[in-house]
Order: structure tokens, then sequence, then C-alpha cells
């Protein structure tokens, strides 16, 4: 299933690994194992923060996307299941019989 994980990296422990120029590549070598669909690097809250979209296929795999990002950088990181457009359109019976029970 697709997921958007927001993973906001502990200042302290980002800026160590910055300062050793470790950086980069851990967050490189990270992305290289999970191979994510897509992501991008902000700040929420003042904190270094990355965006993902990545397929997680079972609750089983959830360790072994969340631990490096805790390891490496003591992240927090909300995982978000998410839709495309194609899912929505599939989910349209089931929002439908929701309306018709509950709406």
């Amino acid at each position: 299933m697709r997921h958007v994980l927001v993973i906001k990296m502990d200042t302290v422990r980002a800026n160590d690994s910055a300062r050793a120029g470790k950086l980069g590549e851990t967050i490189g070598a990270i992305l290289a194992e999970q191979k994510p669909e897509a992501v991008y690097f902000t700040e929420i809250d003042g904190v270094r923060t990355g965006i993902m979209i990545i397929d997680i296929p079972t609750a089983a795999d959830i360790p072994g996307i969340a631990e490096p990002w805790y390891l490496a950088f003591d992240a927090n990181i909300g995982f978000h299941p998410t839709m495309v457009p194609v899912d929505l359109e599939k989910a349209g019976p089931a929002i439908a019989a929701a309306v018709e029970a509950y709406g």
C-alpha cells in the first residue's frame, strides 16, 4: 500500500551528521535501500524533514522502513496511507455504501 511518510530528523543528530560530512551520504544510502516513489526535503516546525512516497506491502515491512531513520537521525516518523486517483475511483462503491448507511 502506498504511504506518505513525514520524517522529522532530530536537529542535534542531523547537525552532527552534517558536521561529520555524512548527512547526504547517510540519507542517500537509506533512500537507495528503500527506493521511494518520490522524496522531498523541507522543514516542518523548524526541523529538517523528508516527505517520502513509498509502497509498503505489509505491516511487517514498516520496521525495515522506519528503523534506519530512527537509528541514523532519531527521527519522528508519521506513516499516512494514501491513494492516487485510480485508488479513489475503486473506493467509489464503498463510499456510496457509507453514504447510504450513514449519510
